[in-house]
Parts: structure tokens; C-alpha cells; sequence
């Protein structure tokens, strides 16, 4: 796999060795058994497939080689690059700034933009409409364009089944920048679009499929989540799913066999092959690997788990739940958060909220505690978060120390 440049400081003396020590011992990724590293108080579980992945490094490459290129010209990111707090402030630090927030509203008025002018495009893509825009004004939205390879597989995919006149299915959350830049591919490349959130949201749409409910009805519930001219008389002849990348890969799944269940019922099974789509390559091998490593993570015991990321970061809010199926967790945007041996700031999902939780560390001989972050997080923030919690009990052993005993040394 090709290698990026990304800066030094977001590797770690710690995480990063773990991380490729594990990588050589196993390159076929068949373990999703965690590391321990064992500092005596506490003992930490280190997922096997966490942070950076290969979409990620490559929109950090391309964006400070942006940076390092054009020191004397306007630099832009079109909205946050990756959903990460650290590493968009590093980029803003440096002068960048963002022409939109996450939900696409404007900061930056783009009358103000000038062809000289560089605009980064991040890496969940951005709507064709707004990349036309941006030509328009001679700038060439190209030559630092961060999108993911994988995001760009989804697109090739809507494209494919589109020509065959098959109404798309986009599991996302339906303001996502991700979400809204497929959005308006699909629009272009199908006759309907359709946005469904979860598998709730896929068995309300059962009704409309068997023609039970109104298209009045349809367009009430499914609001702001179809494409112009959505007909349910006609577009659900021929349906096909592709996700969101940083959703959860099983739900992707189960939508798409759920759906496939629905259209073989209306239509039956030996007819399905002309009414739906068979869409398994869009899902994205790095969140499913972060998610499948998540879950070996379940088999352990574990006294809590925490989870390091932005708040807003689809594919962390995703490893956070899975985490909370069995352990206290968690979600904390960097080391900053966690005050005390007592007290730790983070983020609860069901509430969308920050809170404040106090005694979130037990007092027992012995810690055990479940770690992993989200795809947009560097290693470094993990280090921190294990040397913050190290010295609230004095911790005598040395990162290398704890190395050593796993038999890595400079891997």
C-alpha cells in the first residue's frame, strides 16, 4: 500500500510502532484480537485497526503539500477536510480557511474568490454543482482535489446503476458533506434518489414500495431526502443501495438484503435480478476494519472504553456505539478532556451533547481500559490520552519499557 507523508507529529513513539508491529505480524488483517499494553496500574487494549486510513493520510498529504506550494497565494478548504478538530486547526493555524461548516452554510463569500485562489477539496468530496461553480471562477479544483479513493468508488458504482435505470438508495445520513456530494452525483446519473438514515427509516419505506401509501404521504415522511420528480408509481421498479462510507458496513449490509427480501416478495425471486442491483463493493475496507476490530474488542472484559475523535466524525460515533454495547464509554476529542483521575468531559451520543462525568476511572488494584479511535485521528492523540491517565497513578514504566515486553522494538 503506497505511503503518504504526513507529518511527524501526528505519528507517536507508542501507537504508531503497536500499530505497525501488528501490521507485519499479521498482513492478511485475519486477527482482530486487541494489544495489551500492560503499564502495571493500568492495562490498556489497543484495537488492532483504528485512526489514520489510506483516504485520510492522503487528503493530510495533499493538503500541506497545498500549503508548502503556493506560500504567497489564498489558500481554502471547502469545508472541514476530515472530521477532526486537531487537524483542521493545524491547517487553519496555518492560514487556511474554510469556505463553508460542515452542513454547507456559507462563511466565506465565493463573489470574493479569485482564479489565482486555491481551493482544497476534502475528502468526502463536494455536490458537482458547487465544483461548477468553482470552475466558473477559473479555479481549478483539480490540482488539490482530497478526495477518498473509496468515496469515488460509491460514485463509479451509482453511475453503473443508473445506466440500468435503477433508482438509488444512499444509506447516509442525509446532510453529510459525504452524503450530499453522492447526493448530486446520483441525481445525475439516475432517474430517483432516495437517502435512508437507518433500518428504521428502510422499513417505513416498505409501505410506498407496495404501493400501500400515498406519494403524498411519501413525500411527508421522507422530506428533504428524494430527488426532484421522486414518483413511487415508477421508481421503485428498480432499486439498488450504496452507503454513505463511514456508516456501519453490517447496517449497509442489512438494509441492502432487507430490501432485496422486499423486491423478491413484490416481484419474485426468480425475477429479482432484474429489480435490484447488486451493490457489495461500495463499502469501505478501512471503516470495515475499524468496526470488525471494534467488535473483537467486545470479546474482551474491560473496566471502561474510550474513544478518540471529533464529535462530528460519522465513522467514530460508529465505533462509540458499538463500545457501548458492552462498556462504559467514553468519546472524547483529544487528551484535553479527561481533567482528572476523576473527572472526563466527552460527548454523548443519544443526547448530542458534552457532559461531564465524575469517578469514571473505578479504584481498584488494577484499570482495565478499551482504546481506539475514529479514521480522522492522528496516533498521537492516543498517546496522549494514555500518558494523561499514566500519570494520574505515577506510572513507573516507560512506553519502551512496555514495548520491549510485547517484543517491539524499533519494527
Amino acid at each position: 500500500m503506497k505511503q503518504f507523508n504526513v507529518p511527524d507529529f501526528y505519528r507517536s513513539p507508542l501507537i504508531s510502532k503497536v500499530k505497525e508491529y501488528r501490521r507485519l505480524q499479521d498482513p492478511r488483517k485475519k486477527d482482530h484480537a486487541p494489544t495489551c499494553l500492560d503499564f502495571g496500574k493500568v492495562k490498556y487494549y489497543i484495537a488492532r485497526h483504528f485512526g489514520f486510513c489510506y483516504g485520510v493520510e492522503n487528503a493530510i498529504e495533499i493538503a500541506f503539500k497545498a500549503i508548502e506550494e503556493n506560500p504567497n497565494k489564498r489558500i481554502f478548504l471547502l469545508s472541514e477536510m476530515i472530521h477532526n478538530p486537531a487537524v483542521n486547526n493545524d491547517l487553519l493555524e496555518r492560514g487556511l480557511q474554510f469556505l463553508q461548516d460542515t452542513s454547507g452554510k456559507q462563511l466565506i463569500d465565493f463573489a470574493t474568490l479569485k482564479p489565482d485562489d486555491i481551493v482544497i477539496i476534502p475528502a468526502f468530496g463536494a455536490p458537482l454543482q458547487l465544483l461548477q461553480l468553482l470552475e466558473d471562477k477559473g479555479i481549478q479544483t483539480q490540482a488539490y482535489n482530497t478526495t477518498c479513493p473509496f468515496v469515488e468508488r460509491v460514485w463509479k458504482k451509482s453511475e453503473q446503476i443508473g445506466a440500468s435505470n435503477h433508482t438509488i438508495i444512499i444509506h447516509g445520513k442525509y446532510n453529510h458533506e459525504e452524503t450530499r456530494s453522492t447526493f448530486s452525483r446520483s441525481e445525475k446519473d439516475a432517474q430517483a434518489v432516495l437517502v435512508l438514515r437507518d433500518m428504521a427509516e428502510t422499513e417505513k419505506l416498505i409501505p410506498f414500495i407496495f404501493n400501500q401509501k400515498s406519494q403524498l404521504e411519501f413525500e411527508q415522511e421522507f422530506a428533504n431526502k428524494f430527488s426532484e420528480g421522486f414518483n413511487i408509481q415508477n421508481h421503485f421498479e428498480k432499486i439498488g443501495v450504496i452507503n454513505q462510507t463511514t456508516m456501519l458496513a453490517t447496517e449497509t449490509q442489512e438494509i441492502a438484503d432487507y430490501l432485496k427480501s422486499m423486491m423478491a416478495k413484490k416481484y419474485a425471486d426468480n425475477e429479482i435480478k432484474n429489480h435490484f442491483a447488486d451493490t457489495r463493493d461500495t463499502l469501505c475496507y478501512a471503516t470495515k476494519e475499524n468496526q470488525d476490530a471494534t467488535l473483537g474488542l467486545l470479546k474482551i472484559s474491560a473496566d471502561l472504553a474510550i474513544v478518540v475523535g471529533g464529535y462530528n466524525s460519522s465513522n467514530t460515533q460508529h465505533l462509540v456505539e458499538l463500545c457501548e454495547q458492552k462498556f462504559k464509554t467514553y468519546f472524547v476529542s483529544s487528551e484535553k478532556e479527561i481533567e482528572n483521575s476523576k473527572t472526563i468531559h466527552h460527548f454523548n451520543l443519544h443526547n448530542k451533547c458534552r457532559i461531564l462525568s465524575r469517578d469514571f476511572l473505578p479504584e481498584k488494584a488494577q484499570i482495565s481500559i478499551i482504546i481506539t479511535s475514529g479514521a480522522s485521528c492522528p496516533d498521537s492523540m492516543l498517546d496522549q490520552v494514555i500518558n494523561k491517565i499514566n500519570a494520574f497513578f505515577h506510572i513507573s514504566k516507560t512506553n519502551a519499557e512496555v514495548l520491549k515486553e510485547l517484543h517491539i522494538t524499533n519494527p
